[in-house]
């Protein structure tokens, strides 16, 4: 399958393609509980991310600097006026771009090749990545939206870390990084251009540690066979009884404890 930026999200695509995102789904992250049910209904098209208001923001954003902000706009009417400009809580968007727009420093950053499409095989399957700007034989490059830069979060078994983690954004490097050896045989070191949604916005650019990466790849590995096996039906998907959809499509059969309700601390 010849990946566009059209169908580079369709249905068909990550059928055929793993996606960091899809793997998020089924494996989660530290930030994000997996869940086998959910990723299997977003693959059959039965299940849709939600549109919140923090999701189009960064959309918007995104959008701009990868020069597909007309396309953005046919897609999301609901976000502008009858005027043509953004509806009030999504005027922070503009605000962050400006703010991006008069740092050099990053600015530089994101002048590489934009939404570069690569695919290779990679633990038995096919993935697909998209770089936000890709600079051959220098860096690759991935533009974040984030509520803050700075905030700290806390886990049962790793303590406080910082976003990068948190979310699985080192996954998504390490998966990236690797996708783009295959192609060009040279690992390249992996920056995020980091932008907040805060009242003043924060700016940085960066620099995921190597060992993160290598890490994250050995977890892959380990996780690939079963996901391939769940895209081919060999057995039923696990749901995790917490996130949206299984909200949505549960049936209650028993009764549980009171100490049930918040799961292991």
């Amino acid at each position: 399958m010849l990946l566009t930026n059209e169908n580079y999200h369709s249905p068909e695509a990550n059928h055929v393609y793993m996606s960091v995102s899809q793997y998020k789904d089924f494996c989660g992250t530290l930030g994000k509980i997996p869940c086998e049910a959910q990723a299997m209904a977003k693959l059959k098209g039965e299940w849709g991310q939600e549109k919140s208001t923090a999701l189009l923001v960064g959309s918007y954003v995104d959008a701009h600097f990868e020069n597909s902000l007309a396309l953005f706009k046919s897609q999301n009417p609901e976000i502008f006026t009858k005027q043509g400009g953004l509806r009030a809580e999504y005027k922070k968007a503009e605000e962050i771009i400006s703010r991006i727009e008069r740092d050099e420093f990053f600015m530089k950053h994101l002048s590489g090749e934009k939404q570069v499409i690569m695919t290779a095989e990679l633990y038995g399957v096919e993935w697909k990545v998209k770089l936000d700007s890709f600079h051959p034989d220098v860096c690759i490059v991935d533009l974040k939206i984030m509520k803050s830069l700075r905030e700290s979060f806390w886990t049962k078994d790793y303590g406080h870390m910082d976003f990068v983690r948190y979310w699985g954004y080192d996954l998504q490097a390490a998966i990236y990084q690797e996708v783009v050896k295959i192609n060009t045989g040279k690992q390249l070191p992996f920056f995020i251009a980091g932008a907040s949604k805060e009242k003043e916005t924060d700016l940085e650019i960066i620099k995921i540690p190597q060992n993160w990466l290598d890490d994250r790849l050995m977890d892959v590995e380990k996780e690939v066979p079963k996901i391939i096996d769940l895209k081919n039906g060999e057995y039923d998907p696990i749901r995790c009884e917490c996130c949206d959809y299984c909200k949505f499509t549960k049936v209650l059969e028993r009764s549980i404890w009171a100490d049930a309700l918040i799961g292991e601390i």
